[in-house]
């Protein structure tokens, strides 16, 4: 399959247009979403404004009156013959938590489903650096993975009201970490100080698409 054919273009209302990667794994999705949209950054189309990138797609705006949809997908199928980001390339950023007890409520529980002890999940989790797939459900909140088999785990059958800030959880082989105190259905192992989002940053999200977070028992 040729790259420009692995992709979908489909318009979001008269100012966006969404290009899908038709691959079905995640992570050569993701690998080729991240470098679409890093290249139509880099390419400064006339016209075009914010760029977003998810798992397997990327939304971008553009500005109806001064350039059309057809010009804008034309421009986008001509770089989807770019190579997907490299696996290793990306920030390393390192999330400092606390695992298991309060801070990480549902880890003995998660481990026993698993069949392994709670240092194994641990561990596999902080084993290496795993790529910020994309920002999305709340300002900074990161989708992390893919993760490994064993991290590979379904939603909790009943979500929580309210989910602690710093939380780190895991669900759908995908880690993410809870910005604020928010709703949310995944598993809590854990939990960071660190401050996935602030407004009076110069860059308000601690991460960013693309990125390697590593995380860091203390």
């Amino acid at each position: 399959m040729q790259a420009m054919n692995r992709w979908r273009f489909n318009p979001l209302g008269e100012a966006a247009l969404l290009a899908t990667c038709a691959e079905t794994d995640m992570d050569a999705a993701n690998r080729a979403a991240l470098a679409l949209a890093d290249a139509i950054t880099r390419a400064g189309l006339p016209g075009v404004g914010a760029v977003v990138p998810a798992i397997d797609s990327v939304l971008v705006s553009f500005d109806p009156l001064r350039v059309a949809r057809a010009e804008i997908e034309e421009s986008l199928r001509a770089l989807t013959t770019i190579p997907p980001l490299a696996e290793s390339s990306g920030r390393v950023i390192v999330i400092e938590a606390r695992f298991g007890g309060e801070d990480g409520p549902d880890l003995a529980e998660l481990a026993a489903a698993q069949g392994c002890a709670p240092d194994a999940l641990i561990s596999a989790l902080c084993a290496r650096p795993y790529r910020v797939l994309m920002i999305g459900f709340a300002p900074g909140y990161p989708y992390i993975g893919p993760l490994p088999a064993l991290l590979n785990v379904p939603r909790r059958a009943t979500p929580r009201a309210a989910v602690p800030a710093g939380s780190v959880a895991i669900a759908a082989g995908m880690a993410g970490i809870y910005p604020a105190r928010l709703p949310g259905g995944w598993h809590l192992i854990g939990r960071t100080t660190a401050k996935l989002f602030d407004p009076a940053r110069p860059e308000p999200s601690l991460l960013r698409a693309g990125d390697l977070a590593q995380f860091k028992p203390i």
